[in-house]
């Protein structure tokens, strides 16, 4: 199952402590010790990877290396390693302890999280001409360690929305080369869905239900994927006894999640229109176009009501094209 909201611990690593040390080499008897060597970082590294948040599912604490301890004869002690951990593009990190939060919306970003400690000061830094067998020497300073709330908003050109069962999968596997899990039941589709048609992203969001917005279902985890899709495709089965109420219970769920999902555009389809006549689907979609224009019956099994989504997919790949 897909993790998209998690909270884990990251740890910087400590910085080395300094060394107390001297040379032993006659008429050379003055402080050697090193310095110890900065402690490791924490950073993210935005990848495509969706499901690169399952790496928590059994550990969520992330630790960089300490810094190493100087040495003498003026060895510096080794920096530690940094950890990186890579996280889906439209990850949202939430700083619980600072309040920060940043969005990954760039592929291959690398953003520092926590900072590694100081490496701490060798006896030789200390020397003096009134101190030249200094005893003094630093520790490492602490690395930061911060709790973070990560969650997944999908980054996708077109979001697929409407209940349970309406056909979404189904189309996005004819258009793409996904392979969403598609059977005649509510909630076949329990975690989004990606596929690629050209240069364009399609996600299919699982079904929502009334209430979804007030967290009923799994309605939450599902609503804040289609926030920053740029076009919602929105099906409506055809075989529906009141096409409008759907419509509109839908819509509702996007609003009191939140009112800019009503502000995106939207093309509306009566799905698997092969399950009933021609001139009722036809009665339908009348009725529909008063809520929406931009409405068809469209069936995976009618190669001309695909080739119109094409189309309407096609216009825009080609928007997308001309804006980057």
């Amino acid at each position: 199952m897909l993790i998209d909201d998690i909270t884990i611990k990251i740890k910087a690593g400590k910085g080395g402590r300094g060394a107390v040390a001297f040379d032993k080499n006659k008429l050379a008897l003055g402080p050697t010790g090193g310095n110890g060597g900065r402690g490791g970082s924490v950073y993210a590294l935005t990848v495509s990877d969706i499901g690169a948040l399952n790496q928590f599912r059994h550990n969520n604490e992330v630790s960089a290396q300490d810094g190493g301890r100087g040495r003498g004869q003026f060895l510096d002690g080794a920096d530690g390693g940094d950890a990186i951990i890579r996280l889906p593009i439209g990850t949202v990190i939430h700083n619980l302890a600072t309040g920060e939060d940043i969005e990954l919306v760039r592929l291959e970003e690398k953003i520092q999280l926590a900072s590694g400690g100081r490496g701490g000061k060798g006896n030789y830094k200390f020397r003096s001409p009134t101190n030249t067998t200094p005893q003094e020497f630093q520790p490492g300073g602490a690395g930061e360690e911060f709790e973070l709330h990560l969650e997944l908003k999908l980054i996708a050109d077109v979001g697929f929305v409407g209940f349970p069962n309406v056909g979404k999968s189904s189309l996005l596997n004819e258009l793409t080369r996904a392979k969403a899990k598609v059977a005649n039941y509510r909630f076949t589709t329990l975690e989004p869905n990606l596929g690629a048609y050209y240069d364009l992203i399609l996600a299919d969001i699982p079904g929502l239900i009334e209430g979804a917005a007030e967290g009923k279902g799994l309605g939450m985890k599902f609503l804040r994927h289609v926030e920053r899709t740029r076009t919602l495709f929105h099906f409506i089965a055809a075989d529906s006894e009141d096409p409008v109420a759907d419509y509109r219970a839908i819509r509702h769920e996007l609003g009191e999640y939140s009112t800019a999902l009503l502000e995106k555009a939207e093309y509306v389809f009566l799905s698997r229109s092969d399950m009933i006549d021609a001139s009722v689907a036809k009665k339908k979609i009348g009725t529909l176009k008063k809520l929406n224009p931009h409405i068809a019956a469209i069936s995976i099994y009618d190669d001309a009501s695909l080739e119109a989504v094409k189309k309407i997919l096609n216009k825009l790949n080609r928007e997308k094209g001309s804006t980057l």
